[in-house]
């Protein structure tokens, strides 16, 4: 799988995060700061948006300090469903009702740990089928 992970700047919980999504075998995508690149958090959410919504990445990751702004500028792109997550439960239920394809987290909020419980949980749940209907009222 490969998965688009950005954010509005570099820290340990990011580093931490882009090597277990690696050690869990993802193809990882970097963006903004994580890439070398300054970047602001509407202009790393809407790119990793757009990775995902194109079908380039099959999911994407965003961070910022609170992670709202990145959720906000995600959600802006057309088949985007990003789910700010700040435990692993939320992060399973966001995929399982919701098929949510881009995780936000918290950089304020979330620890390492946490931040590595959640991509689990998220990795693996799979969307509810029988939420299908339910998702396509909120399509683009």
């Amino acid at each position: 799988m490969k998965i688009a992970v950005g954010s509005d700047e570099r820290t340990p919980v990011t580093d931490s995060v882009v090597a277990h999504l690696r050690r869990a075998g993802a193809e990882v995508e970097l963006h903004g700061p994580l890439n070398g690149h300054p970047m602001d958090w509407a202009d790393v959410g809407r790119e990793v948006g757009e990775r995902v919504a194109s079908g380039a990445c099959q999911q994407g990751v965003l961070f910022c300090w609170t992670g709202t702004g990145v959720s906000i500028a995600a959600n802006k792109v057309p088949g985007i469903r990003a789910a700010l997550c700040g435990d692993a439960q939320t992060a399973r239920g966001a995929r399982k009702w919701n098929d949510a394809n881009v995780l936000v987290m918290s950089l304020r909020a979330t620890p390492e740990a946490v931040a590595k419980e959640i991509c689990d949980a998220w990795l693996e749940t799979g969307p509810d089928e029988a939420e299908r209907a339910t998702i396509a009222k909120v399509e683009h």
